[in-house]
């Protein structure tokens, strides 16, 4: 081959797997108490008007927690958890979501418990749902796992 065809066929590699970026991360706070059996309260973001937070408060439900969301101004007294979240659109022939970051925070404190973020780029794009499910599935199972 030729260096203006091996050029080409680089070239046409990186443009093919350039839209195919995905990550996931989570974390949680070892020295924090325990997942379980605790009940959330999803503090809706101001601006979403796509029901993020009442996808993830009924995930939580789903997941056999108790849960409810609402703007935050009045959290219930009997919440252990507070969870608020972050989402990021993009626009490629149609609008998704690119990222979703889910943060729970102790509710007296505000300082965070534990965090997960989940990064689809257009190729590898998911539903919200199936995104609400993946951070959540990635914060749990290290919020449960062995320390």
């Amino acid at each position: 081959m030729t260096h203006i065809h091996k050029l080409f066929f680089l070239l046409v590699v990186i443009f093919l797997t350039s839209g195919c970026v995905n990550k996931m991360s989570a974390n949680w706070d070892p020295s924090g108490s325990t997942i379980d059996n605790k009940t959330f309260y999803v503090k809706k973001l101001g601006p979403d008007g796509r029901g993020i937070n009442k996808l993830i408060s009924d995930k939580l439900v789903y997941m056999g927690y108790k849960s409810t969301t609402g703007l935050g101004v009045d959290i219930p007294s009997n919440v252990d958890i507070v969870v608020d979240y972050a989402d990021k659109w993009m626009w490629d022939i149609t609008m998704y979501m690119l990222e979703l970051t889910i943060t729970f925070r102790d509710p007296k404190t505000d300082v965070p418990l534990g965090s997960g973020n989940s990064y689809h780029t257009s190729l590898t794009r998911k539903s919200p749902q199936e995104m609400v499910d993946e951070v959540l599935t990635n914060i749990f199972n290290k919020a449960k796992a062995p320390k």
